[in-house]
């Protein structure tokens, strides 16, 4: 009968106190909490806040809030497109070189399409037959994949009076191209974002190539340009020794070849093949290591780029290959033996942030294309401080309502749901500032909103104690009834909530996300506060008073 073992006691004097922890520093300003430099708060912690075990984060605000970076760049599709298009003439001048080989032109590209010119008519029909195997099923469709009428990703037309086959891309095949693209892009500008330690920043797609970039806190939009725009493309080409480069970089290159700067200065420019053995989207961890006292970048491929790099190696053993990042070669080593094992190093002259710098753009992913900012802005805190404010005294008006109904409608228990109220509030900011999720305007609206439900839960409770004691029950019984039969409604009111909660949090973005979190959180700890710890203190004070009526 109200009976609380000592670990109970424990686990929820524990979870108070740890909210209390974690919730005082929004309370104190941040340059009591943090080392003020030429007027400027560092990250570094001062005073007790330096200590490791004493929480000094607060709440970080969105950009609503906050004010913070706006930025909207667009998806340089057409580069992307074009990239495809010379892909798709590189592959089909390969195809037609295999064995027997069919004399034709180079392929080139010609507007919007591949152009390849047959030598001879009659090789026109093994071209053609040759050629069909460059088109694949988009998305790996299992319709077409089985024979059926699934979209391809390249049409063909031919025509024989002129001896020409002409490759397009189907319209099916630039439209998963162009949401392929766009998917990467934001997921790329994400990695890179989140290396930062900037808070919560919200990157959505916009329109059909457009993506939105909203950074709280960030003052400088160049900067956030700056790091996105970064292209981080590595791919790995054979090296072609045989082209004589005079020191303009200049050279006569077979079909196929091409020279590219390098960062050696001993040797400034390389004639590398412009097919890639591999491509950096074949790379699955990149870290910054040391090897002999030299800081280098470790890479690791995964499967499919492990085959094809052991295979290229295998085939190529005395050869140099070109590690090229954004068009530079940054790295010829020689290959001295087949490398199978799917992983290898980076050499070139790093020094131990640059070669972190570049494990960290490695492992975030290249941009599939080009970003152009065609909108930033700088989103001041002015309208911020006035939401701030309307949303404090929402919440201040909307708790202190709740408190006077409590305290009208169920005396002394009133008191014990308002303390409990208090602890949720407490226990909510806590959290908030334990996990440094942002608070955003839709946010303080879930708090609000967690206030009624934590409310709502008292009120069954109590409504279920009066119903028993009415019935005739002790009044430990009645209490004890009261609060283990309103457990399931509870529960199952909290449980679909905190469901809707977590789709809101996945499938939304920006200010959703932000409504979301508060809610999920408010929900956890509404449970804990309007059952556990106000079961916690009715057993306190009736094990103190042991009154003979619950005065209802």
């Amino acid at each position: 009968m109200l009976y609380f073992s000592p670990w109970k006691i424990f686990l929820i004097l524990a979870v108070v106190l740890l909210g209390v922890l974690f919730s005082i520093p929004n309370l104190v300003p941040a340059n009591e909490r943090f080392v003020v430099r030429n007027e400027q708060v560092t990250d570094e912690p001062r005073g007790i806040w330096a200590f490791p075990l004493v929480p000094h984060n607060s709440v970080n605000l969105g950009l609503d809030l906050r004010g913070g970076a706006h930025l909207v760049f667009e998806v340089n599709l057409d580069e992307v497109k074009e990239d495809r298009l010379e892909n798709l003439a590189e592959e089909a001048s390969v195809a037609l070189r295999q064995a027997p080989v069919i004399n034709v032109r180079r392929p080139s590209v010609v507007g919007e399409e591949v152009v390849v010119r047959v030598a001879r008519a009659e090789d026109m029909d093994a071209a053609w037959d040759r050629l069909q195997d460059l088109s694949q099923p988009v998305g790996n469709n299992a319709l077409a994949q089985q024979g059926g009428f699934g979209a391809q990703t390249v049409a063909f037309t031919r025509d024989d009076a002129e001896r020409i086959i002409r490759l397009t891309i189907t319209p099916e095949a630039l439209e998963e191209i162009q949401t392929r693209t766009v998917t990467q892009s934001i997921e790329v500008i994400r990695r890179r974002i989140d290396e930062t330690g900037l808070t919560e920043p919200t990157i959505a797609r916009q329109g059909d190539n457009r993506v939105l970039v909203q950074v709280p806190g960030e003052a400088n939009p160049q900067r956030i340009i700056e790091l996105v725009n970064t292209t981080a493309r590595m791919t790995f080409h054979l090296v072609d020794s045989t082209v004589t480069i005079d020191a303009s970089g200049q050279g006569r290159t077979p079909p196929g070849v091409e020279i590219m700067p390098t960062e050696n200065p001993g040797e400034p420019f390389l004639a590398v093949q412009r097919r890639a053995m591999v491509d950096g989207e074949n790379l699955t961890n990149a870290s910054a290591t040391a090897q002999n006292g030299q800081p280098v970048v470790q890479f690791q491929f995964d499967t499919a780029g492990a085959t094809a790099f052991g295979r290229a190696t295998s085939q190529n053993v005395g050869r140099r290959f070109a590690i090229v990042l954004d068009d530079v070669i940054i790295s010829a080593p020689r290959i001295r033996g087949p490398i199978l094992g799917g992983s290898g190093i980076i050499e070139g002259g790093f020094t131990y942030e640059s070669a972190n710098d570049l494990a960290i753009l490695l492992n975030a992913g290249a941009l599939p294309a080009s970003l152009t900012p065609v909108e930033q802005r700088t989103v001041t805190a002015g309208l911020g401080q006035d939401q701030i404010r309307a949303g404090t005294l929402a919440v201040i008006v909307g708790f202190l309502a709740v408190m006077i109904f409590m305290l009208a409608a169920y005396g002394v228990f009133g008191i014990f749901s308002n303390l409990a109220l208090l602890v949720n509030v407490t226990l909510i900011l806590g959290a908030l500032s334990g996990l440094q999720a942002s608070l955003t305007l839709p946010g303080i609206a879930g708090i609000i909103l967690t206030i009624g439900m934590a409310v709502d839960a008292n009120v069954l409770i109590y409504e279920r104690i009066r119903e028993e004691a009415r019935a005739g029950r002790s009044p430990a019984n009645a209490i004890e009834t009261g609060y283990s039969r309103a457990l399931s409604a509870i529960l199952d009111a909290n449980i679909t909530t905190f469901i809707a909660a977590a789709v809101l949090f996945m499938l939304g973005a920006g200010p959703v996300r932000g409504f979301a979190v508060t809610l999920g959180i408010g929900i956890i700890t509404s449970v804990f506060t309007a059952f556990l710890l106000s079961r916690f203190m009715v057993a306190i004070w009736f094990k103190a008073f042991k009154p003979q009526k619950l005065g209802f």
